[in-house]
């Protein structure tokens, strides 16, 4: 008799970066949880920033960020691809360069071969090997719901970070990659269908908008992930004390992504995003407009507080007037 393996995100509640803690619970849950004071701690906590930076010898930030999630795909091999990207992009959204990482396992031994566990790491490997980011060990731990990322160590100049805070009225907004992730890989749990180019942007590395941000003089940028496009651009801009202004129509998103949104397929954090920005959002448009603006995305590419070849801009940054978010 013949068995078949389960579909990885049938084993999840949830897939990729859309089965992240909601943003405004999270908030509340790590309130005040700023750990111990330091003069050398260049960024911390306070603005949801994409990694750590602490000051060491020899003039350099060290960059540090752990991210991991269940599966976003069927194929183990390009989770494994997507989940690596996808940490390792929490580097490059600070303007760092990825030095070392450690994979981070949950997996369930009684469910799952370990062969596909393996295939699940050579995946994060063959990215972080385009990274130039050696991979030295790491954690597993048996898990009923599987689970795949890395802790990355970077670094970085302190001087010339890219920041939450440091966006400034009058400066464009670009985005580096399409949106729709979400509502596609959504597609791909309920259906099985695959979409290739959806893979393939969420595993390509953002070393190359990094780079390119750092050499415009850019000082304010984020990745895009599990928060959406909204839920990201509102912490740059409260961060930053401005209002960011989306022309909507500039926005560019993954072939079928506005066909997967008309058949229902929306993540529940794509929804929950949108919930949590909506006080401070002044929008012009139609709902469902607003849900892809907010869809969760996975690995997703930077929004940059300025102009970088290859980059879409999407908007405008303008001093504080009213909402923290214009939609348009």
């Amino acid at each position: 008799m013949t068995t078949t393996a389960p579909r990885l995100t049938q084993l999840a509640r949830g897939g990729g970066c859309a089965c992240k803690i909601p943003p405004g619970e999270l908030e509340d849950m790590v309130r005040g949880l700023t750990g111990v004071p330091s003069p050398d701690l260049v960024v911390g906590l306070d603005d949801g920033d994409d990694a750590a930076a602490v000051r060491v010898e020899g003039g350099l930030a060290v960059l540090a960020t752990a991210d991991f999630f269940t599966p976003v795909v069927d194929s183990a091999y390009d989770w494994g691809r997507i989940a690596a990207a996808n940490a390792l992009s929490d580097i490059y959204a600070m303007g760092g360069r990825p030095v070392v990482a450690v994979n981070l396992l949950g997996w369930p031994r009684d469910t799952l071969p370990r062969e596909l566990a393996q295939e699940v790491l050579r995946g994060g490997l063959d990215v972080a090997r385009q990274a130039g980011c050696p991979v030295a060990g790491g954690h597993s731990v048996d898990d009923p719901e599987p689970k795949y990322g890395m802790a990355v160590t970077g670094i970085g100049d302190p001087d010339r970070l890219l920041r939450n805070d440091a966006a400034r009225p009058g400066l464009p907004l670009s985005l580096t990659k399409p949106l729709g992730v979400g509502v596609l890989n959504n597609r791909h749990k309920q259906t099985g269908e695959v979409f290739e180019h959806a893979v393939e942007s969420m595993a390509r590395l953002n070393a190359d908008a990094s780079r390119a941000a750092l050499d415009a003089g850019i000082s304010a940028a984020t990745d895009v992930t599990g928060f959406g496009l909204l839920g990201h651009l509102f912490k740059l801009a409260r961060a930053s004390g401005v209002t960011a202004v989306v022309d909507a129509a500039a926005v560019p998103y993954l072939e079928g992504a506005r066909e997967s949104l008309a058949a229902g397929f929306v993540p529940g954090g794509s929804r929950r995003n949108l919930d949590w920005v909506r006080p401070h959002l002044s929008a012009e448009v139609a709902e469902d407009e607003l849900v892809l603006l907010a869809d969760a995305q996975t690995s997703g590419g930077l929004l940059l507080a300025g102009e970088v070849p290859g980059a879409t801009v999407i908007g405008e940054l303008v001093a504080r007037r009213g909402a923290v978010l214009e939609v348009r």
